[in-house]
């Protein structure tokens, strides 16, 4: 499978935010067959990169102490070309920079902002590090998805931070979702999630990782220590399931990925 070709303004890069990097590392090995390095520690705060098939596919880290009650979390990273500008826009289009910009040695930069739906986002400038080296294949993120509170100004804010052009997938009182790009070219979705988010859960990102078999794969992951949130079903974009691992980050599995329309 190629490189994955990522534009600016698409997901380009994925991490767990972890309280438990070890078990974290276990349970992805096993169920995605993920290994992984640990990059220094002065230079780089141990940051695990795993790879799948000997390509990078996402990031683990160690959540830090001071953070407070925050959940373990899976982030998306989207592609920017300007970090600094995109920060910016984000503030200045109705959202928040949780994290400044920032340069990550030898790597790129990276910032972290939030829509005004209140969902975390990250950004990611190129250097040596240029995204995930494989996507849409079996352990590997498959799709992005924004679960939002505020649908249309969550649009309007990826349009006008990120230059996003959105094709209309589905526009009625129980499904409305706008998608980057269209057809076989969509890169990522925006769901309006009104209707079914808890108060109490603010609007967030969510990843769908490729599998052969969402059945067994659900099976094994619970075996592992994980619990299943939506079991899983057929829709018409694959058979989709929805669980948290073992220290409670979401995450939701795709099977036959046809997420594109």
């Amino acid at each position: 499978m190629p490189t994955p070709e990522i534009t600016p303004g698409a997901p380009c890069w994925i991490d767990l935010m972890t309280s438990d990097t070890e078990k974290a590392k276990d349970f992805y090995n096993a169920l995605f067959g993920w290994s992984y390095e640990t990059g220094d520690e002065e230079k780089y705060g141990g940051y695990i990169t795993a790879w799948k098939d000997g390509k990078m596919v996402a990031g683990i880290m160690k959540k830090q102490e001071d953070m407070g009650p925050m959940p373990d979390a899976w982030s998306t990273y989207l592609r920017t070309d300007d970090i600094k500008a995109t920060a910016a826009a984000a503030a200045a289009n109705g959202g928040q920079v949780f994290l400044e910009p920032m340069d990550v040695p030898e790597q790129g930069s990276m910032a972290m902002v939030g829509d005004p739906s209140g969902a975390a986002i990250g950004l990611w400038q190129f250097g040596e590090h240029k995204g995930y080296q494989l996507a849409a294949e079996s352990g590997a993120p498959a799709w992005h998805e924004l679960h939002s509170k505020d649908y249309e100004n969550a649009v309007a804010f990826y349009q006008k931070v990120f230059g996003w052009e959105t094709s209309v997938v589905g526009d009625t009182p129980e499904f409305r979702y706008t998608t980057l790009g269209a057809g076989d070219d969509a890169k990522a979705g925006i769901m309006d999630a009104s209707g079914f988010l808890p108060e109490q859960v603010p609007s967030y990102w969510t990843v769908y990782f490729a599998v052969d078999n969402a059945d067994a794969t659900v099976e094994q992951a619970l075996a592992l220590g994980a619990t299943v949130i939506q079991p899983a079903e057929d829709t018409p974009f694959g058979r989709l399931a929805a669980l948290t691992d073992p220290t409670g980050a979401v995450f939701r599995l795709v099977q036959d990925v046809n997420l594109k329309g």
